[in-house]
C-alpha cells in the first residue's frame, strides 16, 4: 500500500480506504497467486471451440463446465462455435479424457481443439485509462 500511496500521492491508509472501497463495490473481485502451470503438471495448453446444437443447452453446457477444474475459462461467443474453453491439462492423454467428458454433455454437437505450442503473452491484467485516474482525482478534490 505504501508503494501505490507513493505513486498516487496519498497516505497509505488513504489508499487502503480506497481498496476496501473497490473490493465492497466489486470492483476488485479477489486477489491470487500466479502459478507456472508446466511447474504445476499443467503441461498442455488448449483451447477448446464447442458448438451446442440446441439453444437451451447452453446454461446447461456453462453450468457443466464449472465442474472441471482443467476449464480456466469458458466464454459463450459468437460465431462458428457456442463456447470457447481455455484449458490447461497435464498431457495430451488427459486433454483426451476432458474431450470426452465435453462431447458427452447433453447438447454438444461438435468440438474443434486448438493446442498451444508456445505463449508469447497470457495476462490477468487489466490496464486502466488515464481518464479514470484523472477522474478520481477530481473528485478527490
Amino acid at each position: 500500500m505504501a508503494d501505490i500511496a507513493g505513486e498516487v500521492e496519498l497516505s497509505a491508509p488513504a489508499v487502503m480506504e480506497r481498496v476496501k472501497k473497490l473490493e465492497a463495490g466489486g470492483v476488485i473481485k479477489g486477489y491470487q497467486a500466479l502459478l507456472d502451470s508446466k511447474k504445476v503438471g499443467k503441461d498442455v495448453t488448449a483451447f477448446i471451440g464447442v458448438s451446442v446444437g440446441n439453444h437451451g443447452d447452453i446454461d446447461k453446457f456453462a453450468a457443466q463446465m464449472l465442474q472441471h477444474h482443467d476449464v480456466l475459462e469458458c466464454h459463450h461467443v459468437t460465431g462458428d462455435e457456442s463456447f470457447i474453453l481455455k484449458v490447461k491439462s497435464a498431457n495430451t492423454g488427459s486433454l483426451e479424457k476432458l474431450l470426452g467428458e465435453i462431447r458427452s454433455v447433453e447438447g454438444v454437437t461438435r468440438t474443434v481443439t486448438k493446442i498451444v505450442l508456445s505463449t508469447a503473452k497470457e495476462s490477468q491484467t487489466l490496464e486502466l485509462n488515464s481518464g479514470m485516474a484523472e477522474n478520481s482525482n477530481a473528485k478527490r478534490k
